[in-house]
């Protein structure tokens, strides 16, 4: 070891006290989520057990799914190896091939089922920086089916402003020639909402609402007045689009994206966006230089991944399903949205073959495609088989993260009830202490792959998660990534699937389909009617987002 390296060392060993109390220590939550705890065992429902398990199979199951538990390594594969997996993408061929080895190496068939095209998309490099008034490299995130600028672009900015007529629209449109355009409203501060509850004066945080307000109100008006913008830009020229999605949370944004954009699109992070956003509205001279680099694949073959552990005897007609889409956003890599549910049913699967029984029904794991763009996987396989619908006996889907399953109910299915509770009753209290048990429920009426088999009058049934604040953390955001996962949570979710698909598998009765008879009034005080299924979009011209 040299002096000088020797004095930086001793050096930096001397600075480490410091920095590390400049940092102001996160605190806990004062009051954790009640779903996050059990039910407390004097309050325990009926159809939570008392006694020990002695069923070997759920025994074996158990042993497998927690004491040799492979999902957290899976999960490590398919999120940081394969990445992300926009339908169509390169990535998300590669989870289909990765799935069908997966589970021929454990010696269950699979096989990938193509039900249309979709647009391919491959996604490049990104850069951008603001090159004027002054020298910034940014934070950036392309859009998927971006297309790209075909090296590097230096252009103004402005900002889509509200339109008072036809002609004024045109001209602005012919000034757009060789510019980037924002189109969303930025955030007045990108400080958190607890920061501000902490420290802002009430004077302070209604002022700020109320711009934000303002300003997000006039962004959507003039959005939606600008109906068919990204054909506009492309006709008249503008080097591209500059979005901003915020997700409620410093540093984390959502991002989406569609085939029908027609110039290069990128989200920024909120301060980036905030500092170009006030640079073109003051007047002050800003300009990018961006080099997004992307390729269109043109219509690629799209299908869902099918793993099949075949029944055996009278009921092996008759079906049992795990149920999670596979596809992803591009922004992180779709480690809750989706990976944790495909993991979820993939090493379901892997524990049920360990387990050593022959399954009276036939147990299918669906792995679907093109959800992100409206079910289309799971729609098309309700349409396409008919016959296997028509035997399902149960299927059990997850889509909401990371968390540890907490909810479920019988989808709006009267009969379904009962059956869920006695199977939920045979499983060790381990795992239903926590489960909040939802009762007869109501049908869902989108969002998730259940939902194209329920509409069908089928059995779906969906797996309700903790939260984990999803829907503002991860969710569609460029923060989904593998350390998002909680891995003790998944190998619970997959070992509680592997037990509950097994007491369907072995049910001596098929699954009653009767419905509710009178389902509660939507908020306008609509009385709810059943929902009613629709057809899977089979190819890109199809999509209008």
């Amino acid at each position: 070891m040299t002096l000088f390296v020797r004095r930086f060392s001793l050096a930096a060993v001397a600075m480490a006290p410091a920095l590390l109390t400049a940092q102001r220590p996160v605190e806990a939550p004062t009051a954790p989520s009640a779903l996050a705890r059990p039910i407390p065992q004097d309050q325990w429902p009926a159809w939570v057990r008392r006694t020990p398990v002695i069923d070997p199979v759920l025994l074996r199951i158990m042993n497998e799914g927690m004491q040799q538990s492979k999902a957290a390594d899976l999960a490590q594969v398919l999120t940081d190896s394969i990445g992300s997996r926009l339908t169509g993408s390169p990535g998300f061929m590669a989870a289909g091939d990765w799935l069908v080895k997966q589970y021929a190496g454990w010696g269950i068939a699979a096989r990938k089922e193509n039900w249309g095209t979709w647009s391919g998309f491959k996604r490049g490099a990104l850069h951008v920086d603001l090159v004027a008034p002054r020298m910034r490299t940014l934070e950036a995130t392309m859009l998927s089916w971006s297309p790209s600028t075909n090296g590097a672009v230096t252009g103004d900015v402005v900002v889509l402003p509200d339109f008072a007529t036809p002609d004024a629209a045109h001209a602005w449109l012919m000034a757009t020639r060789g510019k980037f355009v924002m189109i969303n409203a930025p955030n007045i501060t990108c400080r958190s909402n607890a920061q501000m509850a902490e420290f802002a004066t009430p004077e302070t945080m209604t002022s700020m609402r109320a711009q934000q307000d303002s300003l997000r109100v006039g962004f959507n008006t003039r959005n939606v007045a600008a109906a068919g913008l990204q054909d506009s830009l492309k006709l008249y020229g503008a080097a591209g689009v500059v979005t901003f999605g915020w997700s409620n949370y410093p540093g984390i944004n959502k991002v989406f994206g569609s085939p029908r954009q027609r110039v290069p699109t990128f989200d920024l992070s909120c301060e980036d966006y905030g500092l170009v956003y006030r640079l073109a509205t003051k007047n002050q001279g800003p300009r990018l230089r961006v080099d997004l680099q992307s390729e269109f694949l043109g219509e690629v073959p799209v299908g869902n991944v099918l793993a099949e552990i075949k029944g055996t005897g009278k009921k092996a007609s008759e079906i049992v399903m795990l149920s999670a889409h596979m596809d992803s956003w591009e922004a992180g890599s779709g480690a809750t949205d989706n990976a944790t549910g495909t993991i979820t049913m993939l090493e379901a699967m892997r524990i049920l073959k360990r387990a050593g029984f022959a399954p009276k029904r036939t147990i299918i794991a669906g792995h679907w495609a093109g959800e992100e763009q409206g079910l289309n996987g799971s729609r098309s396989f309700v349409k396409d088989h008919p016959e296997a619908v028509a035997k399902l006996h149960a299927l059990f889907n997850q889509d909401n993260g990371t968390g540890r399953i907490v909810g479920l109910s019988a989808s709006g299915l009267v009969g379904a009830d009962t059956v869920l509770r006695t199977y939920l009753s045979q499983l060790p209290s381990d795992f239903t202490q926590w489960m909040r048990y939802g009762g007869v429920g109501t049908p869902g009426t989108g969002g998730t792959d259940h939902v194209s088999f329920v509409c069908a009058g089928a059995p779906g049934f969906s797996f309700n998660a903790l939260s984990w604040d999803y829907g503002s953390t991860t969710w569609h955001t460029n923060r989904d990534t593998f350390d998002k996962i909680i891995a003790d949570d998944l190998k619970h979710n997959a070992t509680l699937t592997a037990m509950m698909i097994y007491l369907a598998s072995e049910d001596p009765t098929f699954m009653p389909r009767t419905q509710l008879a009178t389902l509660p009034a939507g908020p306008s005080g609509t009385p709810g009617t059943w929902p009613t299924c629709v057809d899977g979009i089979r190819n890109t011209s199809g999509y209008r987002r």
